[in-house]
């Protein structure tokens, strides 16, 4: 796969990321509940763990995902390096949230997982991007 295929398939996941993260930043500020067929969705986001010093968590994942957006316009090895760092990062994160959904809070959200699902895609394909180059 080419460079420019894989950097254009980095940038159709990372847009399925904004647009879950998008949506969920929404449901925050507009104080609605959020489609769910988990039953778990309004829990995730009522719970202590939404937020992280006052910032939604969905709004975090929204700015993860664009800066791997903007990722790619920086060229060469530094633009793959930010990415791969940047899907790291989300990946951590991702884990850990997923991790208070099952133990802590006791409910799964599908758009949470959905993120953390695209999140890991990114992992791969930036990591991919960036150790082949």
């Amino acid at each position: 796969m080419s460079d420019s295929l894989l950097g254009r398939v980095i940038a159709g996941v990372a847009t399925l990321g904004v647009a879950v993260a998008g949506y969920l930043v929404y449901v925050h500020y507009a104080g609605i509940a959020p489609v769910c067929t988990t039953g778990g969705c309004e829990k995730v986001q009522a719970s202590a763990y939404a937020e992280l010093l006052g910032i939604p968590v969905a709004l975090l994942g929204l700015v993860g995902y664009i800066a791997i957006l903007g990722s790619l316009a920086v060229r060469g090895e530094s633009g793959r390096m930010i990415g791969a760092g940047l899907a790291l990062i989300g990946f951590g994160f991702s884990a850990y949230l997923t991790y208070l959904e099952l133990f802590k809070i006791n409910a799964i959200c599908q758009w949470c997982v959905g993120s953390a699902v695209l999140m890991t895609l990114l992992l791969i394909l930036t990591w991919w991007r960036a150790i082949r180059a």
